[in-house]
């Protein structure tokens, strides 16, 4: 074999070692499904400021609404 052959395939085997030795991640499903509990309280306050003009309006035609 030539020296081009021999470095090639010492490339190779060093590469599938290297390859061989590499850390294995893996994803796996949970047995049980996931809950997320959310306890969420929501208050809300709502102000409403009438100009005097017109709540004196709304005094004098009463029978608007």
């Amino acid at each position: 074999m030539s020296q081009k052959h021999l470095w090639l395939t010492g490339l190779l085997l060093s590469g599938s070692l290297l390859m061989g030795c590499s850390p294995k991640v893996q994803v796996a499903v949970p047995n049980e499904p996931i809950t997320i509990n959310l306890n969420v309280k929501i208050e809300h306050e709502i102000l409403v400021k009438v100009d005097r003009e017109i709540d004196d309006l709304l005094n004098d035609k009463s029978d608007l609404f």
